[in-house]
């Protein structure tokens, strides 16, 4: 035990010192040792924390069949990267978060689940798109993703707009 106490000492004292605006890199290590903490103490991820660590990537550009913040994310590998930065054992392709998880009806979301959509031809009904549900306000949802549309990258967007509320398929919760 006094191991353990000495490794989370350690480790989050060598974070306690942050500079303002942090590279992608230093965030990345930052949440390695969260997660180094969460392993030895038994705790997970929380909804704000994977969500602060998402929304730090906003701007990195689209890259189709990337997961990469130095390349660029599809959406899936967004998502991706994301949940497995924090120990999530997630799946790599959109379609596949179907069966990911616990499904979710829309009214019960929350911030941290994952939100699918068709791909761009909505009348097609096969998951093609996924982000990260931000916020839930007074029924509207906003989300996080990596577009290809006319958003171009990782960017926050409304569920209201007609686009993404007609593709919307389903709802699940990985945390």
């Amino acid at each position: 035990m006094l191991n353990k106490l000495f490794v989370i000492l350690l480790l989050s004292g060598l974070f306690s010192i942050q500079a303002k605006s942090q590279s992608l890199q230093e965030v990345y290590y930052q949440n390695v040792v969260t997660n180094v903490i969460n392993k030895i103490t038994g705790k997970r991820a929380t909804a704000d924390v994977v969500l602060d660590f998402a929304k730090d990537l906003i701007g990195v550009p689209y890259r189709y069949a990337s997961g990469s913040p130095s390349k660029g994310f599809d959406c899936s590998g967004f998502v991706t990267y994301v949940f497995r930065n924090f120990g999530f054992r997630v799946p790599r392709s959109s379609h596949e978060y179907a069966q990911a998880g616990k499904p979710v009806k829309l009214a019960d979301a929350k911030p941290g689940d994952v939100i699918l959509f068709t791909g761009t031809n909505s009348r097609v009904r096969r998951i093609g798109h996924v982000g990260i549900i931000t916020s839930v306000n007074n029924g509207e949802v906003e989300f996080i993703h990596s577009s290809s549309g006319r958003e171009k990258g990782v960017t926050i967007t409304s569920l209201n707009e007609g686009y993404y509320k007609r593709r919307l398929m389903k709802v699940v919760s990985l945390l």
